[in-house]
């Protein structure tokens, strides 16, 4: 029988008050329910915000180092339980054993930077205009926070984001998506089993529009950190914001590769399809804009396309695939939506485009990688986050234009450029309206110690990760001393 989950709040495993629940499905074989978990409401949010509330001012008032402790021997837990956790992730999202297990390695080296902030954790000491006054500043704990986590890196984010919070003395409510619910409740154990006192941090499963309109409403809740579409989160941004609380938003991209002509193709080629098709394209910061110049435009295509031929599509915990499915029925409707609109807005199909149904794959949500040309900038394609393996190419006759063109967008997640001049890879550094770029790097490239995040409608607030992770989880308290 498949087992039921419940909400963890306050150190216990606690039914909702609706006694409703919801089933997690695996996206490879959609028959097969990997669990049960807690359709929970208003009510449920109101009783982990109470066990937050108590559990804060004990928490808040612990040694710093001894918080980080806490991540210290979460990493031991992560090394340990590395094949376990990549298998659950693959089996919830979908995405293959590789790119599961490099989510694992992921999350352990951001733990590694998140404990050593424990002890950077500083202030400032700045001379007074009185001689007799001795000044600083010390950063303090904000309360009880929010933590909304999207499906696409389920451990990694939602890992990343509860770390530096409690790091920084901050109590936790913990909103997982829906559909990858079964690797949250392993992050709430290993979190309870690295030693994480009860109430400090809580999870409660259900319906997005209503546990994270919950969050974003409650005066008690200070601040909230949210991964997930735009919409969702400019809506939550102004609920959050408007009654002063602190937000912070990772949302959307429409990330462009530029590609010169003195790139090396073979590279650009490889970088794309880490970037535009693996995981399924269900990464913020992946390629979805290819804008090359006109001089090797043709043999880009040809190249991608072979390429994209001989990815290996199937189930994810197989040996040697390189895409399992989309993470369910929604998103698999979404890619071919905008499969559809593509072509009737006169883009050429020149790969892919469609689910997958040969060799038992009508179980599951599978697609192929999809490539279109001719595409340009007024069409759906070139401006809409689609989340799927779909690029488009766009063809351009100079640097100049391609770059306009490269800007001629609401997101500024990510980009990149490919080229072996240096004079325009730095020019192009200095005037892409992205928060995060890359020369001759995959756009999904990232590294945990420095700040992520992005511009115009990709983000609100401070950057995540890196030396700044601590700005938003914390407030300044300035002292004057006068003996």
């Amino acid at each position: 029988m498949t087992e039921v989950y419940y909400n963890y709040i306050n150190g216990e495993w606690t039914p909702s008050v609706t006694g409703e629940t919801y089933e997690s499905i695996n996206p490879a074989n959609k028959s097969e329910v990997l669990g049960f978990f807690q359709s929970s409401n208003e009510e449920d949010v109101e009783t982990a915000i109470a066990s937050a509330e108590s559990a804060f001012p004990l928490w808040a008032h612990t040694a710093v180092p001894e918080r980080g402790d806490v991540l210290f021997r979460l990493i031991r837990l992560l090394e340990e339980q590395r094949e376990e956790l990549a298998r659950i992730i693959t089996l919830e999202v979908g995405k293959s054993l590789r790119e599961a297990k490099g989510e694992v390695n992921k999350t352990i080296e951001a733990m590694k930077q998140f404990s050593g902030e424990a002890t950077r954790m500083a202030g400032e000491t700045v001379p007074s205009h009185d001689p007799d006054i001795f000044a600083y500043t010390i950063r303090e704990p904000l309360g009880v926070v929010g933590v909304i986590a999207p499906y696409n890196f389920p451990l990694g984010i939602g890992i990343w984001k509860i770390a530096p919070a409690i790091v920084a003395g901050n109590t936790v409510i913990f909103k997982p998506a829906s559909n990858t619910s079964l690797i949250s409740v392993k992050i709430m154990e290993l979190f309870e089993e690295a030693g994480v006192p009860a109430g400090v941090i809580n999870m409660v499963t259900g319906p997005g529009g209503v546990i994270g309109n919950a969050i974003g409403n409650h005066p008690k809740i200070k601040a909230v950190s949210f991964t997930g579409s735009t919409s969702v989160g400019m809506a939550l941004g102004r609920a959050v914001g408007g009654r002063g609380a602190k937000m912070q938003a990772e949302m959307g991209g429409k990330n462009p590769s530029i590609i010169l002509e003195d790139a090396d193709l073979d590279e650009v080629v490889e970088n794309l399809v880490i970037s535009s098709f693996l995981d399924n394209g269900q990464r913020c910061t992946g390629t979805s804009r290819v804008i090359a110049l006109r001089t090797i435009a043709e043999e880009l295509t040809e190249n991608l396309v072979a390429r994209a031929k001989n990815l290996v599509i199937g189930n994810g915990v197989e040996e040697g695939v390189d895409n399992g499915p989309v993470i369910d029925e929604g998103q698999l409707n979404t890619y071919l939506r905008y499969v559809r609109s593509a072509q009737e807005e006169g883009a050429m199909l020149v790969f892919g485009g469609r689910q997958i149904t040969e060799n038992g794959l009508d179980r599951g949500y599978f697609v192929e990688p999809t490539i279109f040309s001719g595409v340009t900038k007024d069409m759906t394609i070139f401006r809409e986050e689609i989340f799927g393996p779909v690029v488009g190419i766009t063809v351009v006759d100079t640097f100049e234009e391609a770059l306009e063109l490269a800007n001629d967008s609401d997101f500024g997640l990510s980009s990149t450029i490919y080229t072996n001049n240096l004079k325009k890879a730095m020019y192009f550094v200095k005037h892409i309206e992205s928060g995060v770029t890359h020369v001759n790097i995959p756009s999904n490239y990232f590294e945990n110690q420095y700040p992520f995040g992005g511009k115009k409608e990709s983000s609100i607030g401070p950057r995540e990760q890196g030396s700044s992770t601590l700005d938003f989880w914390t407030d300044y308290k300035t002292v004057y001393i006068k003996a």
